[in-house]
């Protein structure tokens, strides 16, 4: 179908033209002139959690799934090989994840050892970004060769029946009780060739078998096939967390972007807000000392590299926690800018955009919980809810349906981002990575695309279950729906929902929890300091 590779050609364009936007606005001058190889990275990765949701509603449209695209009833097919597409993806996906970014990541960050040892030998940051990329590769290859092993075999469920042979079919025919359209020669073996529109004969065959219930099929999945069950499987863990809060973290933070925009100032608020900032100031610079003052006190050799040691931990959430008070700190300072000496310099119409993607945000997150209640959960839904919105908008303009698709896939990985963002925020026990405009370093921008490749095929396999009657004829359903669902261990967490149960709690849950508590607050100065002061003790 050319008008999908059309689509397809512009939607690489597109996504190439965003992901290098992106990296321009978001950078921070510092690597404006460096770090060339994590800014490729970043931009295929980008381009790669794009593509991978971009390709359900492509495969959908291709519609390879459909009987007659065996080559009797083509008109509503696209032609493409979509299963071997995916497959590519799904190798692409943890390459990136578990080899690109890892050494793109340790390589930025490593220091060549002539900071504080100039005189020294300098040390190559590409030796010590390989050593750690080998350490991950090696993990990750022992965990998939162990699971494929033990766990790689789908049981997949058949309704079985006892029907006559084709021999026994032509003789029927002969006698005129079933008129068959494509006629089979008895001396040859079963081809698509055979294949035909179901027509009266078909269904007065089929009238007279004998159902034999359901019943299982053994099926060993191939490598390829059980990585991306793998992957799904794992980064349901990060999804089912940080996608179930970004569907109500996101809109809030959009209309409450519109609700605080800036408003000028009179002399009293100024002086207010003016000595506020003043105060967080000198509270953070002071914390910020006793931080420096632990750090240049400790004995490299005394303390403990298990990241899971009680006192690590503890360093590791205090110094989170200033991170966090340090970045709300700055987006302050930007708001009282933003209210006084730039305020004439403010964009009028961004709090309103803000509102209007709030306003989206609120009916896509809605349409999502409801979806779920309705389709996805009941084991025989009431309705089909979004698959029937979707069949609508295709019976008189099939590209809107697939749009549909597209934004509903898009929008989880903006909320799974989101979501890991604002758990940052309220939990100081992983480290904060905001994607600031101008301020972003490149150890950020490799941490989010991460983020995203790791979630973006729970996304995918969670769209194709959740529109399965929409997408019943795309191969990511035969491979996610058929396959994958149905293996013996992973399968149990789909075919119970477990996820998505946990996905949904965590929704309702903190859509309560941020409708009392919306505005992300620094945590307790006091707190930090005396904790610190212990630790020093």
């Amino acid at each position: 179908d050319i008008f999908l590779i059309i689509v397809a050609i512009v939607a690489f364009i597109i996504l190439a033209v965003v992901a290098i936007y992106l990296l321009i606005n978001y950078q921070h001058p510092d690597d404006k002139n460096e770090a060339y190889f994590p800014k490729f990275i970043v931009i295929v990765g980008i381009m790669l959690a794009g593509f991978t949701a971009f390709l359900l509603p492509m495969d959908v449209a291709n519609n390879d799934g459909y009987a007659g695209c065996t080559g009797y009833d083509t008109e509503l097919c696209g032609g493409l090989n979509m299963e071997l597409v995916w497959s590519i993806f799904f190798w692409l996906i943890p390459i990136w994840t578990f080899i690109f970014i890892p050494f793109a990541t340790f390589f930025y960050e490593a220091d060549d050892g002539l900071l504080l040892n100039p005189g020294g030998e300098k040390q190559s940051r590409a030796k010590s970004a390989i050593v750690w990329t080998l350490g991950t590769v090696v993990i990750v290859g022992i965990i998939f060769v162990t699971t494929y092993f033990l766990f790689s075999e789908a049981k997949i469920p058949i309704q079985a029946y006892s029907a006559k042979t084709i021999a026994q079919g032509l003789t029927e025919q002969e006698r005129g009780t079933i008129n068959f359209q494509s006629i089979v020669p008895t001396n040859m073996n079963f081809t698509t060739s055979f294949l035909a529109p179901f027509d009266e004969g078909d269904r007065l065959y089929a009238a007279g078998q004998s159902d034999l219930g359901e019943q299982t099929i053994p099926l060993k999945v191939s490598a390829t096939t059980f990585f991306a069950g793998l992957m799904a499987w794992l980064g349901w863990f990060l999804f089912a967390i940080f996608g179930g809060i970004g569907m109500s973290a996101l809109p809030l933070d959009l209309l409450l972007a519109f609700r605080n925009r800036p408003r000028k100032m009179d002399a009293a608020e100024y002086a207010e807000a003016q000595l506020s900032l003043r105060e967080r100031v000198n509270e953070l610079v002071g914390i910020g000392e006793m931080i420096k003052v632990e750090s240049e006190g400790k004995n490299p050799a005394n303390q403990s590299r298990n990241p899971f040691n009680a006192e690590r931990r503890k360093e590791r959430q205090a110094l989170n926690e200033f991170k966090s008070a340090v970045y709300l700190l700055e987006q302050d300072v930007q708001d009282f800018q933003a209210c006084t000496s730039e305020y004439e310099k403010t964009n009028p119409l961004v709090p309103w955009i803000s509102l209007l993607f709030g306003i989206f945000s609120v009916i896509i997150s809605t349409f999502w919980l409801l979806h779920i209640l309705i389709y996805v959960l009941p084991n025989k839904p009431p309705a089909l809810f979004l698959n029937t919105y979707f069949a609508w908008f295709d019976s008189w303009f099939p590209l809107f349906g697939v749009l549909s698709v597209a934004i509903f896939t898009l929008y989880m990985l903006f909320a799974a981002i989101k979501g890991c963002f604002k758990f940052g925020m309220r939990c100081a026990c992983i480290q904060l990575y905001p994607m600031v405009m101008g301020k972003t370093y490149m150890s950020a921008f490799l941490f989010n695309v991460g983020l995203v490749l790791l979630c973006s095929l729970p996304v995918v396999q969670f769209c194709a279950t959740s529109f399965s009657s929409y997408a019943r004829n795309s191969a990511i359903f035969r491979i996610f729906g058929v396959q994958i669902e149905n293996l013996g261990f992973f399968g149990v967490f789909w075919s119970n929902n477990i996820f998505t149960y946990i996905f949904l709690v965590i929704s309702l849950l903190c859509m309560i929890y941020l409708c009392c508590k919306p505005k992300d607050g620094p945590p307790s100065s006091d707190e930090l300091r005396d904790r610190l002061k212990s630790r020093t003790a």
